[in-house]
């Protein structure tokens, strides 16, 4: 216990008047921390909040949150509680583990708190970092997780990380500490579970401070971390920039900051979620990156994408749903991609965001909508009809604006023009006869 006062005293600095959150399930770990709180708050005045997340999946649950509150009345302890009440259809564990930090978060908020902390301890540290070996991970996701994280305005501090869980259970017991045991802790169809039961013993045989071992572990590669950190940060605002790599600029990086910068945005993607992301998801992306394919896409967990489109990779958080139309066209139409398309009496410009079309050589009246599965337009000069999606290719559109860009057809369905890329061979010159004139802008 000593050392977690000491660290809690002369790492953290905690002070008089301090206020935090304490994530709390009632279990022998975080009970322990609470009362090492109660203990600092004789010196410091600290104010504690108690945080507690009802999974609502055992049948003990709700008691547990009882017992809890109680003991934080007995103990002039503020409890704030909130009770998940339906889970989607994601991995659980995941789920679960957002929710509660997405309420430990607005309780920081809601006490102007200086910390949230935590029980992880030793033992949770060890089962992180050999998940993570055996799923792969990035540099910062095999450390495990650190002893402080600052997020800005609070900072995250898990002061148990020095000891067991044997230890913990020892000194709640010897000291009538009360806890609860959740008994889903011992099922095997659990990942980390598994570790616990199976792996941590061994361990422990063979080194009765393993614990330790981990934790040297952990901080050397978060020293390597840390300092491949400061060469990422000379290259990587040169090279992405609002969710966008410029490859041109990226290439010419050595290979293990081109690594570290995927994996410093993809930490940033996930935040501390890294169980979700694996070094194949690196390897994927660097693969995408070095393909010969100018566009491609690769899509990642929570649906996030991935899409290179020629010298840029761009990172999307939410999956944008494309949008069909088609739309008559008299006299102007506004269309979805912020553009819009207007017949004008006359025009001087003849570019490729001009159309001129004669009447008599078509069929009445237009349309612009959206691309489909096979679309071929005939062009000028050229014998035989051209896929649009190889006229898309040569004149480099990006991927994701390919299904929304404008196609101008006839009533039926003769592909006339694709504004601001290419003109059919029924468009006309500027001194040719012409009874139709179209602007896009």
């Amino acid at each position: 216990m000593d050392i977690v006062i000491d660290f809690l005293i002369n790492t953290v600095h905690l002070k008089d008047n301090d206020t935090i959150i304490l994530g709390n399930s009632g279990g022998p770990d975080s009970m322990f921390l609470l009362n090492v709180l109660l203990e600092l708050r004789k010196k410091y005045n600290l104010k504690i909040v108690c945080a507690h997340v009802n999974h609502n999946v055992r049948v003990e649950s709700d008691s547990e949150q009882v017992f809890l509150m109680n003991y934080c009345l007995n103990h002039d302890v503020l409890f704030e509680s909130m009770k998940i009440e339906k889970y989607g259809d994601d991995n659980f564990h995941n789920q679960a583990r957002n929710i509660r930090y997405n309420f430990f978060e607005d309780l920081v908020k809601k006490y102007d708190a200086n910390y949230l902390m935590t029980a992880h301890h030793g033992d949770d540290l060890i089962e992180t970092i050999l998940m993570r070996i055996v799923r792969g991970s990035t540099l910062k996701g095999y450390s495990g997780f650190e002893k402080i994280v600052d997020n800005g305005f609070y900072k995250t501090v898990r002061p148990l990380i020095f000891l067991t869980k044997d230890y913990i259970k020892d000194y709640d017991d010897k000291n009538n500490i009360p806890y609860v045991i959740d008994k889903s802790n011992f099922k095997s169809k659990y990942t980390r579970n598994r570790y616990r039961m199976n792996i941590l013993p061994f361990l422990k045989e063979e080194d009765t401070n393993v614990n330790r071992k981990f934790l040297k572990f952990s901080e050397i590669l978060e020293e390597y971390d840390r300092f491949i950190n400061k060469e990422l940060e000379k290259s990587i605002k040169f090279v992405y920039k609002n969710n966008e790599i410029d490859l041109s600029k990226f290439l010419d990086l050595d290979i293990l900051i081109q690594k570290k910068i995927i994996a410093y945005i993809l930490e940033d993607i996930y935040k501390e979620d890294l169980m979700v992301i694996t070094d194949k998801h690196i390897k994927l992306i660097m693969n995408l990156i070095n393909s010969k394919k100018s566009n491609s896409k690769i899509c990642l967990p929570h649906n996030i994408d991935v899409i290179k489109n020629y010298n840029k990779l761009i990172f999307t958080k939410e999956v944008k749903e494309v949008i069909d139309y088609n739309i008559e066209l008299i006299k102007y139409a506004l269309l979805p991609n912020g553009h819009k398309l207007e017949v004008v009496d006359d025009i001087e410009s003849n570019n490729n965001y001009v159309c001129r079309l004669d009447s008599s050589e078509i069929k009445t009246p237009l349309y612009v909508r959206t691309r489909k599965l096979g679309d071929k337009m005939y062009l000028k000069k050229v014998n035989g009809a051209r896929k649009i999606k190889s006229i898309f290719i040569d004149c480099k559109v990006p991927l994701d604006e390919r299904d929304k860009w404008p196609v101008v057809v006839d009533s039926e369905d003769r592909i006339l023009w694709l504004p601001g890329i290419k003109k059919s061979k029924y468009t006309k010159l500027k001194s040719e006869k012409c009874d139709i004139i179209i602007k896009y802008e």
